[in-house]
């Protein structure tokens, strides 16, 4: 009789975890973004609307930044997506919603907090819609104006009073009338140029760089005009575009019977 033959455990691999971390250099400048934003918060509590403004325009650069240095160093992540909204939200739509609340909407009572409101969820939405939407094919446009475009539109109008002889909080229907406009462009379906097609690491033309040296200057030489008039210009180039775009829509069908008919009169004439 043979002796029981011995069962050999057999040694399972287990699976190698993957390493789980965050890229630093990206999400050091998401969080420098949330610190201006932060900053930007207490400023308007202390009543120092000017410099609360300096800071969301602060937080764009750092939101401007972040993308750029995540895409070049191809550290992209959906952590950074995640991290760069939450970000966003509190950097421009917390903050300027507080700041324009605070500086000009405290006086219309339940209508402009409703108004501050308003533009915090509207910009909620706009991120959490352009979140699901990042995983499609990149395109050249914005569906809706993105939530910095909004917060920028709100600090330059504060820098703006300053700069023209403004000495503290102003109430005024425009202002009110300009939040609720901006809360619904954020959550319309109006397209606005992304500028993803500009890399400032690729070749470009001469004239280019001219151009971008002499807007720089023009900015140095007037900011808070000048920052103003290109927030309102970026803010307002999506309805334009968009009511070009339909009249030019509805121009094409009459073209098109305008020509066949003169088609169909010289037709006729050459039969006669």
């Amino acid at each position: 009789m043979s002796p029981p033959k011995r069962q050999v455990k057999r040694r399972t691999k287990k699976p190698r975890q993957k390493k789980r971390g965050i890229y630093l250099l990206p999400n050091l400048l998401t969080t420098g973004n949330l610190f201006c934003g932060f900053y930007s918060i207490i400023a308007t509590i202390n009543h120092d609307f000017r410099t609360a403004a300096i800071a969301i325009l602060f937080a764009i650069l750092f939101d401007i930044l972040d993308g750029k240095v995540a895409r070049l160093t191809g550290s992209s992540s959906r952590f950074g997506v995640e991290y760069d909204s939450l970000a966003d939200l509190v950097a421009f739509g917390v903050s300027p919603a507080l700041l324009v609340y605070m500086w000009a909407l405290k006086p219309f009572g339940r209508l402009g907090w409703g108004a501050a409101f308003l533009f915090v969820a509207c910009g909620a939405l706009r991120l959490a819609r352009f979140n699901t939407q990042a995983d499609s094919t990149p395109t050249k446009h914005f569906v809706g104006l993105p939530i910095p475009g909004a917060a920028l539109m709100v600090a330059t109008t504060v820098m703006f009073f300053y700069r023209m002889g403004g000495s503290g909080p102003t109430k005024h229907f425009l202002l009110l009338a300009m939040t609720y406009v901006l809360g619904f462009l954020m959550v319309s379906s109006i397209p606005y140029h992304s500028f993803k097609e500009f890399d400032g690491f690729q070749r470009m033309p001469f004239r280019t760089l001219f151009l971008i040296i002499l807007l720089l200057s023009v900015i140095a030489a007037q900011p808070s005009i000048m920052l103003f008039t290109l927030g309102f210009v970026f803010v307002s180039s999506g309805p334009f575009g968009y009511m070009h775009g339909i009249l030019q829509s509805r121009r094409q069908p009459v073209e098109q019977q305008t020509d066949s008919q003169e088609e169909m009169v010289k037709s006729n004439n050459g039969t006669g």
